[in-house]
């Protein structure tokens, strides 16, 4: 169930027609989705306290509601190692359209999923799970299923993921946490249900997942009635 407060981060969107990178992990954090550790800084000074609150290295993302695909406009900056390289890289996404701050978070590292969500006009809410990143497209492996989920709902769809035998930790490599990941995207799921009518899509690529975890590297909520 939607509180007040998720209520409020939703209908600051409707300007834009979506949710600001920040407020949307906000509002996954209050649904109990861990995020990577992060500020939104609208100063180049808050950026630097930020870094170093945070730690090296760190992220850095655009802040605009004018840019909705930050990494088509050289909005995303990875691996800064120091003040100097996060002023300058606060200096250069400043020239962005529509600029209101920087996000600056930590770096995690981990297999890149896809998790994402359509309010489907005949069927209403559908959860997607599959190998995300930058190669999304490419690999076209993913699992579809209509919430709500149940844990063995999420372990039915990796079990349907042609790279699971990745996620178990394929030639000696770490099988990542999947209960992490199945209590993750039940949540998920369970907000897709509560944003029906609300939003029309929500994308977390990449879901990054370890043996230490999951967390949503990127959160994406497009708004019902925008493009």
């Amino acid at each position: 169930m939607l509180t007040e407060e998720m209520r409020a981060i939703i209908e600051a969107g409707r300007p834009q027609g979506w949710v600001l990178e920040p407020e949307a992990k906000r509002l996954l954090a209050l649904t109990g989705i861990p995020v990577p550790r992060h500020v939104w800084a609208r100063e180049e000074a808050a950026a630097v306290s930020a870094g170093a609150a945070i730690g090296y290295p760190v992220a850095v993302k655009v802040v605009s509601p004018a840019i909705v695909h930050k990494s088509d406009v050289g909005g995303v900056v990875l691996g800064l190692n120091s003040a100097g390289e996060l002023r300058d890289a606060f200096l250069g996404l400043s020239a962005l359209q529509g600029f209101q701050g920087v996000l600056v978070e930590e770096m995690v590292a981990g297999a890149e999923l896809i998790l994402g969500a359509k309010d489907d006009y005949q069927f209403g809410p559908v959860v997607l799970l599959g190998m995300g990143g930058t190669a999304v497209e490419i690999y076209r492996d993913t699992a579809l299923r209509m919430p709500p989920l149940t844990g063995a709902d999420v372990m039915s769809m990796i079990r349907g993921l042609k790279a699971e035998r990745l996620l178990e930790g394929y030639r000696g490599g770490e099988p990542i946490d999947f209960a992490a990941l199945s209590d993750l995207v039940v949540r998920f799921a369970r907000l897709a249900m509560d944003l029906e009518g609300l939003a029309a899509s929500m994308d977390l690529n990449p879901l990054l997942c370890s043996a230490r975890g999951c967390l949503a590297a990127d959160a994406r909520i497009m708004l019902a009635g925008k493009g």
